[in-house]
């Protein structure tokens, strides 16, 4: 009886929204807030040099599209941010497999990744500066790194949270050890995996625009530096926006793959 209640009190409290599609309910609080921006803005309650008007920012972006000056940046960008990725997120999941199925590889190299881990990536950059210059090399390998130790750590997780009755029931029915990785582990392990190349995604973003602010001359993170000089901070909303929806839309790709690859979960939805 309490039960029946309860899923009523809650069919009740969603019906406030019943009106509004499902897939919109993430942009209620966005566009509240650009509203409230724009009407702030229209009524001088904000300086337009330190915070402009959504209605700039929208114009100045269509303005950067027109010039090709928007396209060009973000090529550069999404070719280093891609680049580091893949090979920060591809090492980072065959270090992971390894050591998760290997004790011995475990011991050796293990506490030496978590001690790397520990030293705070920012740190790195004047040897990077100093070992491999400030052209795409250093750039590419400093978004690797930061891609790495997300996908590294869920991919161990993942594998040594594996139930170890489906190993035992994998004995039963004298599983390989290569249908035991491709059949059971990795599939049990999938859901770590995946968050962790989401975290790795978000990573990549953001060790991005540390690593254009420092000696480049095109990109995102580049053309935000140079606003900023400029005090256009028209165009460092332009930028920071694109960081933004970007980011959305990678995160909402892996979230994707999560749904379909992942449809077997029986967990808590929310």
């Amino acid at each position: 009886m309490s039960n029946h209640l309860s899923s009523n009190k809650i069919e009740r409290h969603d019906d406030g929204l019943s009106w509004i599609p499902k897939k919109l309910h993430g942009w209620i609080v966005p566009l509240a807030l650009v509203v409230i921006w724009e009407v702030a803005a229209a009524l001088h309650l904000v300086s337009a040099t330190t915070l402009p008007a959504p209605s700039t920012i929208i114009a100045q972006f269509f303005s950067l599209i027109a010039s090709g000056e928007l396209f060009r940046h973000l090529g550069i960008s999404a070719y280093r941010a891609g680049l580091g990725f893949l090979l920060g997120s591809a090492t980072g999941l065959l270090l992971g497999l390894s050591t998760g199925l290997g004790k011995l590889v475990e011991r050796t190299l293990d506490p030496s990744l978590q001690m790397l881990r520990t030293i705070p990536l920012l740190a790195l950059i004047p040897l990077f500066i100093l070992w491999f210059g400030v052209g795409e090399f250093s750039k590419i390998l400093m978004i690797s790194l930061g891609a790495f130790f997300p996908v590294y750590l869920n991919t161990f997780l993942g594998i040594r949270n594996v139930d170890i009755k489906l190993v035992e029931v994998s004995r039963i029915f004298q599983y390989t050890r290569w249908q035991l990785l491709s059949k059971m582990i990795i599939p049990a392990a999938m859901p770590n995996i995946l968050l962790g190349i989401r975290l790795s995604l978000g990573a990549s973003w953001l060790v991005l625009v540390v690593a254009e602010m420092m000696g480049t001359s095109a990109g995102i993170g580049y053309m935000i530096q140079d606003a900023r000089a400029y005090s256009q901070t028209d165009i460092v909303f332009v930028g920071i926006s694109i960081f933004a929806v970007i980011g959305k839309l990678s995160d909402s790709a892996i979230r994707l793959l999560e749904r379909r690859w992942l449809h077997w979960r029986d967990t808590f939805k929310g």
